[in-house]
Order: C-alpha cells, then sequence, then structure tokens
C-alpha cells in the first residue's frame, strides 16, 4: 500500500478533514477544526515525500507541479473516498494538502438545512451564492443542494469544478459533471459551452475571475438557476465584490443585472460543536423586492438592517445564527464570539442572553490544548537523516529537486 494511502485511509478513520504533509515535519491531520500531529509518525525528508507524492500524481499534474510548483487534482481510494489535493512548494521542499470528500452524499436533512435554502433549490432561474472563507463546508452544502434537487426534480445539471469533489449519481436528473484542465479549459469557457447543453441548473465551483462571474449573471438572466461560490463572509459583502469586481463605469450596469438575477446567498461559517465535530452557521438572504432596491440603487450597506425585519422571509443574519446555537447547547459562547463578523453585537447578544465571556481578546487569542492523533498501524516511512540545502544546512532552504529536469527539458 502506498505511504499517502495509508495516511489517508488513517484521515478517514479517524474523521480529520484534511491530511498535511510537509518536508521535515510529522504528518499532520486537521481534527475538528484544530491541526494535529500524528503521534508515532515520523518525519518525511523532503526526497522521501517527493517519491510519495509522485506515486500518487497524475502524470500531467506531477509535470506541473516540476514547472510552476503547484498543482491541483482529484484522487479516489475506492471504498475510502475522494480527496481534493494541492501540490506545494515550500524553502523545505514539497508539500501537500488533501482534503477528505465523503463517499456518502450528506442530505439536505442530515445537515439540516433550513427550509429557505430547500426553496431557494425549487427556484427555476436566478443566482444562488453559498459563500465562506475556505474550509467553512461551502462545497458540502452545495452537494446537499444538488443532491435535493437530484431527488425532488427532473431537470439537467451541469457542475463545473476544479477539481470534481463529490459525485452524484443521476436519480431524477441527468448530472454532468465537468472538471476544469480535466474536461474543459477554464469555468468561463465551460460556462460559455453550458449555455448551448440545454442545462436548467449550472453550478460553477468558482467564481474566481470577472468575466466568469459576468457570465455567471448572464446565464442566470437567460432563465437558468445558477449556483456558484465565493469567498466572503456576509451576505451583504458578497454583493460589494462582485460589484467592486467591474470597472467604475460598469458598475450601475452590473448592479441593475444583479438586482433582477441575484436571488439568494447562504453565507456560512463552521464552528467547533460541544463534545466534538463542526456545525455551520448560516447567514441567510433572500433577495426581496427592498433588497433589489437597495442593490439597484447602490445602498447595500442597509442590507443588514433589511435582513433584522426579515425573518418571516427566512433571513438570518450570522450572529442570530451564532446565538441560536449556543442557546442550543451546540457551541460554546467563546466560539460564537470568535466566528462573528460583528463582535460588538455578539457580545451583546450574549450578555443579554445570559451568557458571559470573560475577557473574550485574551481567551481568543489563547492557543489551543491540542492532542496527537494516535498514529494508524499502516507501516510508516523510516525516518532518515534531512536532506541539507545547497547551503550546507539541515532544515534550510530546499536545494530544486527539479533542476536536472529542467536542464534536460532545455537542450
Amino acid at each position: 500500500m502506498a505511504y499517502v494511502d495509508s495516511m489517508l485511509r488513517k484521515m478517514v478513520e479517524v474523521s480529520a478533514s484534511d491530511l498535511h504533509l510537509s518536508s521535515e515535519v510529522i504528518p499532520q491531520f486537521r481534527l475538528h477544526g484544530d491541526i494535529c500531529p500524528v503521534s508515532d509518525a515520523a518525519e518525511i525528508n523532503a526526497d522521501e515525500l517527493s517519491s510519495h507524492l509522485q506515486e500518487i500524481s497524475p502524470d500531467k499534474n506531477w509535470i506541473e507541479f516540476q514547472e510552476k510548483w503547484d498543482s491541483d487534482f482529484g484522487y479516489e481510494i475506492p471504498g475510502c473516498g475522494r480527496f481534493r489535493v494541492n501540490l506545494f512548494m515550500d524553502r523545505k521542499g514539497p508539500g501537500a494538502v488533501f482534503r477528505h470528500i465523503p463517499q456518502d452524499i450528506p442530505t439536505a436533512d442530515a445537515l439540516r438545512l433550513p427550509q429557505t435554502i430547500l426553496d431557494m433549490c425549487q427556484l427555476t432561474k436566478g443566482l444562488v451564492l453559498v459563500t465562506g472563507p475556505t474550509g467553512s463546508g461551502k462545497s458540502t452544502t452545495l452537494a446537499a443542494m444538488v443532491d435535493y434537487i437530484n431527488r425532488n426534480r427532473s431537470d439537467h445539471i451541469i457542475t463545473i469544478e476544479d477539481p470534481v469533489e463529490f459525485v452524484h449519481q443521476n436519480r431524477n436528473c441527468l448530472i454532468n459533471q465537468r472538471e476544469v484542465h480535466r474536461h474543459t479549459s477554464s469555468f468561463k469557457t465551460a460556462l460559455r459551452a453550458a449555455l448551448r447543453e440545454d442545462p436548467d441548473i449550472v453550478l460553477v465551483g468558482e467564481m474566481r475571475d470577472l468575466e466568469t462571474v459576468e457570465i455567471a449573471i448572464e446565464t442566470a438572466e437567460t432563465g437558468h438557476l445558477v449556483f456558484g461560490t465565493l469567498h466572503t463572509t456576509t451576505a451583504a459583502s458578497t454583493v460589494d465584490r462582485i460589484i467592486d469586481q467591474f470597472p467604475a463605469d460598469h458598475q450601475a450596469q452590473i448592479r441593475a443585472m444583479l438586482a433582477g438575477s441575484l436571488k439568494g446567498v447562504v453565507a456560512q461559517t463552521l464552528c467547533k460543536k460541544i463534545g466534538g465535530g463542526r456545525v455551520a452557521a448560516q447567514e441567510i438572504l433572500v433577495v426581496n423586492s427592498a433588497v433589489s432596491s437597495l442593490i439597484r440603487e447602490a445602498k447595500t450597506y442597509q442590507i443588514p438592517s433589511t435582513m433584522q425585519v426579515g425573518a418571516k422571509a427566512g433571513m438570518v443574519l450570522l450572529n442570530d445564527a451564532l446565538m441560536k446555537l449556543v442557546s442550543n447547547g451546540m457551541v460554546e459562547p467563546l466560539e460564537a464570539y470568535k466566528k462573528a463578523a460583528d463582535k460588538n453585537d455578539i457580545a451583546l447578544k450574549l450578555e443579554q442572553n445570559g451568557f458571559k465571556i470573560q475577557n473574550p481578546e485574551a481567551a481568543e487569542m489563547a492557543p489551543p490544548t491540542k492532542a496527537p492523533v494516535p498514529a494508524s498501524s499502516s507501516p510508516q516511512p523510516a525516518a532518515s537523516t534531512p536532506t541539507p540545502s545547497a547551503g550546507g544546512q539541515s532544515g534550510g532552504d530546499y536545494a530544486d529537486p527539479f533542476e536536472e529536469f529542467r536542464r534536460r527539458k532545455s537542450t
């Protein structure tokens, strides 16, 4: 069994979300949000790690890594799961991060998605965005929404991802999943092509650039339902981020287009649960006529106030979602404080509801207590002497492992 495979199996066994492999460092898991070393696992030197990573990398991606020092791809272990992989280079040598994508797609019921989000899955056209920082569960929420549609509608769904993460089987819907750099050259190219592929629903894994955002809005305007993601933390900032990507002389037009096409925003963050695991706190914006007018008139700063009085329409502010988790005994008050965008507001809400945080700023800076993750029973590579750098000092800058490769290529 490949070394990487053995570590990935252990990661799944202990329910960790990520595996971090770095040169001259003990392998690390991200478990319940914390980075934890794998006990009894040996440090891996740069040459060893390079060999392990090459063993599981597609040839195309290994060549890309040799040339650019970065590469992304999907990796699958039958019976274990799929993994989103990023290869990178740092001062000590090669490294990699593996994100576990569970084989079983979480259902809307399992994630306890509110009815407002399920209502968005019943839309026939418009733009729905799921946003949040990296690692906030955007892909999981979107996968559950697509699964809900797949069970309850009879439509054609096209997903454009980098890489394909959750694999959907055709139930009531026909689903085509395309991977950037494998099945298409870019998000924008695949999105343009999707308009000629008779879709009802299009999912864009990442709205990375201005042109992709513009095509997504146009696609939503032409009578399709478009799902997308952005790395924004609140619903209001999502609207601003989209508009601010465009030149000033184009923003009025984009505001008008967005006011008509945007139907909802789910901005989420993951919180550590009491007793282990993590749970999503979700801010939900439903774009009604009032919100649409605020977008068109460049008054997005008033969106939070509109959301406060929009509870009947299913709108939820992030701090209210965090307070609900605290009140239900699922999340510690300090964890809610850490995840809040408006610290003063959440502190006031906690105090009004009888929850007290002593010196929250100091508590927030305190490092978490981490316990090593038990080592896998799978064989570990033997510890070896770190490879000296070009300067002759062990553990310093790593000598270029692909210098010979490039030399041969140039000749």
